[in-house]
């Protein structure tokens, strides 16, 4: 199958990657809104897994408009980044400085090719940031599992992810059978979107992740976590 004709299949059927296509002219504007505890919380995590992620060659998933990517390759070797909604990458590839460690491409997460390593070598380190508590329970299994067969063991992941502030966080609309939770959000033509969103404890991730991984460390700010674990 056409490698576009499969991403735009899964931009109509995954209402995870529409919502992003439908944002991404708008997405980096949207840090015009945090507050300055809440930017003051983003700048410490930025410097922890900057120092975290440093010297290694980092296959970051749901890279976005190239945020975060921009921050790490400032002293990662290099960067892999993904994202499966073409208008995201766009921007990421357009905006800002276009670093030199760092290769973009579209691909589904859920689905990775094999070639993402391409000649430099093996991956050590993953990163995703939002990127996770958009996923359902099912998704996360399946992430999970392709991390394992395509990365390796002892790989390290990262998986940053904001916390649910009351009066700040989008309200939880409804949860599924599977215990699955979701929020609605709005694009910028008032357009209304479903998306997956959850907001774990920390027993709810060790123990989603416990299969996985070894080493589990979380760190909780007011409004950020970060989860840390070697791939078994």
């Amino acid at each position: 199958m056409d490698e576009d004709f499969k991403m735009d299949k899964n931009a109509a059927t995954n209402p995870v990657i529409a919502y992003f296509d439908s944002v991404a002219e708008f997405y980096d504007n949207e840090s015009a809104d945090y507050s300055e505890e809440q930017l003051e919380d983003l700048d410490e995590a930025h410097e922890q897994i900057s120092t975290l992620l440093a010297g290694h060659r980092i296959l970051e998933l749901g890279c976005g408009t190239g945020g975060w990517t921009e921050v790490l390759a400032e002293t990662a070797e290099s960067i892999v980044a993904v994202d499966a909604s073409a208008a995201m990458l766009e921007q990421a590839r357009t905006h800002g400085d276009a670093p030199a460690n760092v290769t973009y491409r579209q691909a589904d997460v859920l689905d990775l090719p094999d070639d993402l390593a391409g000649e430099g070598g093996k991956f050590t380190a993953v990163f995703m940031a939002g990127l996770w508590s958009h996923l359902t329970r099912d998704q996360q299994d399946v992430l999970l599992a392709s991390l394992k067969k395509r990365v390796g063991k002892d790989v390290l992941l990262v998986l940053f992810d904001d916390e649910y502030v009351e009066g700040e966080s989008a309200t939880i609309a409804r949860t599924d059978l599977q215990g699955n939770t979701y929020e609605i959000l709005q694009d910028a033509d008032g357009n209304r979107h479903e998306l997956p969103k959850g907001y774990p404890t920390d027993s709810a991730l060790r123990k989603k992740l416990g299969n996985a991984g070894r080493e589990i460390k979380i760190a909780r700010w007011e409004f950020y976590r970060v989860l840390t674990c070697r791939l078994k």
